[in-house]
């Protein structure tokens, strides 16, 4: 068998995150129409890539249907502009859509089949509620095959902080507080903008410009954190304000075989290394990223102690909190989402992957200390997907230095 390709990650964008809901700046935009500017976006900035050659288009979405239906992936390549002759298709992995999108095109890029892809997701929460037309197998409950809560994500994350009492509503909050405060950080440095693509957009003010997320709290306290209902049980630990919110958004990123990058004249952001998804019981689903890591990094070689940033999806603070505390890794390590998260920024299910890539490309682009890092996610109905990715601007001096 032949060797397998070497996979890049050339660029990746994104839209600004909003609000769901009648009253968010997505209420009166298309959900195809998020992602096409995300595509569109994406192929602008990069001009060396020759639309003709890209192999597939891989475009995920949760709720596949509406303005987020029509195999997404070929719908939204046409009304980008990509070339008749591109193929596309849509992908379903709920929260880890784009993230799953990313690998199977890696996948093929890696086995040869492909040498250029473009892979991403979309999710408009306000057209779209988690869940809208689905209809569970009746199986499910009267054969006992998952607890009839394990579909609410909000209840499967009380499940985590019951089974393990150390990871406690106050670490939540402190983690939640942090993740505000380094988005904040963030966008005042201008770090999080450089991948953003700005979307028009109409609301009952009139035509405006979507130039940031919309949903971030920079002015969150521990005061505040701490009186804020906890919708999914009495008296839990989960709340507003220490989970992602419901939110509309879309990613696109460029992924290609390390010969053809060469060829192009293109400077690679990230290598893949491995990828891998597992699954648990949907219960307790925001443990996933656990057993995803340990396949991922045996799958590159590789250990925890040689990850030197992480982007962690930050679902739920508890979620992220299970996996640091599984590797012994402080709550406020800087290595682990050193922009802050979804908390902040938002989570709109599908889209989500991608945002992750983009960050850690963008912190390997300042970090030539750092070799390895990694991407991980956790997934409904009892999933977790990790990426681990090596940095081209790696440098041996730096490292020692650092």
């Amino acid at each position: 068998m032949a060797e397998r390709a070497e996979v890049v990650f050339v660029d990746g964008v994104r839209t600004p995150f909003g609000k769901a809901g009648d009253k968010g700046m997505y209420w009166n935009t298309r959900a195809d129409d998020l992602v096409v500017k995300a595509i569109v976006g994406l192929l602008e900035r990069n001009p060396n890539v020759p639309k003709e050659r890209i192999d597939d288009v891989a475009i995920a979405a949760t709720t596949q249907t509406g303005d987020q239906g029509l195999t997404l992936g070929r719908s939204a390549a046409i009304l980008a502009g990509i070339p008749k002759s591109v193929p596309g298709f849509a992908i379903d992995r709920m929260c880890a859509g784009a993230m799953t999108a990313a690998a199977m095109m890696s996948g093929s890029i890696g086995f040869g089949m492909y040498d250029l892809a473009i892979a991403g997701g979309v999710e408009h929460m306000g057209h779209h509620p988690m869940g809208t037309g689905v209809d569970p197998n009746p199986r499910f409950l009267t054969e006992r095959l998952v607890s009839e809560d394990a579909l609410v994500m909000g209840a499967t994350a009380e499940r985590i902080h019951d089974r393990f009492p150390q990871l406690t509503k106050e670490r939540s909050d402190r983690y939640a507080l942090a993740s505000q405060q380094k988005t904040a950080a963030a966008y005042a440095a201008g770090k999080i903008q450089q991948d953003i693509v700005q979307v028009a957009i109409r609301t009952e003010a009139g035509w405006g410009l979507a130039t940031r997320d919309e949903v971030m709290r920079p002015e969150t306290s521990l005061e505040g954190l701490a009186g804020l209902k906890t919708p999914f049980r009495p008296h839990g630990r989960v709340t507003a304000g220490n989970a992602s919110g419901l939110n509309d958004g879309a990613t696109a990123a460029i992924l290609a075989s390390g010969s053809l990058a060469k060829e192009l004249g293109l400077a690679p952001k990230m290598r893949l290394l491995s990828y891998a998804f597992a699954g648990v019981d949907p219960e307790i689903m925001g443990i996933g990223p656990i057993p995803a890591t340990e396949k991922a990094l045996a799958k590159a070689g590789l250990t925890i102690e040689d990850i030197g940033l992480f982007e962690i999806n930050e679902a739920f603070a508890v979620q992220v909190l299970s996996l640091l505390d599984h590797y012994g890794i402080d709550d406020d390590d800087p290595r682990v989402n050193p922009w802050g998260g979804a908390i902040a920024v938002g989570h709109p299910l599908a889209s989500s992957g991608v945002r992750l890539m983009n960050q850690l490309a963008s912190q390997f682009a300042e970090r030539p200390d750092v070799r390895y890092g990694m991407t991980t996610m956790c997934v409904g109905l009892g999933q977790g997907g990790t990426m681990i990715w090596e940095n081209p601007n790696y440098d041996r001096k730096a490292a020692k230095k650092a």
